[in-house]
């Protein structure tokens, strides 16, 4: 059960690492949960769940190299590799010897590759509206683009970036969610679009084979790209549960927090 005890305030830090400093927030005390965000947004996607989660355990949230306040990849690895990377210079930065991840659309990707990479450190992995990156999934988003605008001089590419999410955000808080969208997607540059053509590029299937974390699925009820994949994703992996938040879209984190902390932490009890 879900305490109602009031969770600690959040607290920003900065994790040294070999490529330089990682931003992280946390609050909270007991086992460690670590939340891994869409792209191309940062820990504040998870801002409002955060503090819920935190009511019982350690809850943190960091930058994805490349995004946020964080320092950038390497270039010379996979991206999914190179943002998996990060995560585990966080987690020994931070003497973290066992962990749950959960993440979110891209952060769900990056969870897998970590899973894969650290195999028993990996206590629960949680990934929500996360797709199975195969052969298929890659020839079904042929053509497909979003976050990729060109710079100009009258600002009409920040009108733009709104555009091409606004369709996938839900009327009720579209301005609100869609300006913290953009405070990160600017912040991001290049690496805006970087992130979906990691996932795009990530050949999943091997690395699922290597994960002995316990596996489990949130899906969001209006995440219609999400949801349109989720089906061969719950056929190869088999996971231990899957949730679906009524109405979650693919800002779920941030539109639902209640519900999608509520999904996470049935998962995590489990």
């Amino acid at each position: 059960m879900t305490s109602t005890t009031e969770a600690a305030p959040i607290r920003r830090g900065y994790a040294d690492s070999p490529l330089g400093q990682i931003h992280f927030v946390e609050t909270g005390s007991g086992d460690p949960v670590l939340f891994l965000h869409e792209t191309p947004r940062s820990w504040d996607q998870y801002r409002d769940v955060l503090p819920i989660v935190g009511r019982q355990r350690r809850a943190l949230a960091m930058d994805t190299l490349g995004f946020g306040d964080s320092c950038s990849p390497r270039e010379d690895r996979s991206q999914i590799e190179a943002y998996a990377e990060g995560v585990v210079y966080l987690l020994d930065a931070l003497e973290i010897d066992r962990v749950s991840l959960v993440g979110h659309h891209t952060g769900g990707v990056v969870a897998i590759e970590v899973a894969a990479a650290e195999g028993d450190r990996i206590d629960k992995l949680i990934v929500s509206s996360t797709p199975l990156t195969n052969a298929e999934f890659v020839e079904a988003t042929r053509g497909f683009s979003i976050d990729v605008t060109e710079r100009s001089e009258d600002g009409a590419h920040l009108m733009d970036f709104w555009g091409q999410r606004a369709p996938h955000y839900p009327d009720e808080d579209r301005t609100e969610l869609l300006d913290r969208f953009m405070v990160d997607a600017l912040r991001s540059g290049k690496h805006a679009a970087g992130g979906h053509a990691a996932c795009a590029g990530y050949e999943m299937e091997p690395r699922l084979d290597l994960i002995v974390a316990e596996f489990h699925l949130i899906l969001g009820g209006a995440d219609e790209h999400a949801l349109e994949h989720s089906t061969p994703f719950v056929e190869r992996v088999g996971p231990a549960s899957v949730q679906t938040v009524d109405g979650g879209p693919v800002p779920m984190p941030e539109h639902k927090p209640e519900e999608f902390a509520a999904a996470v932490e049935r998962a995590l009890e489990q």
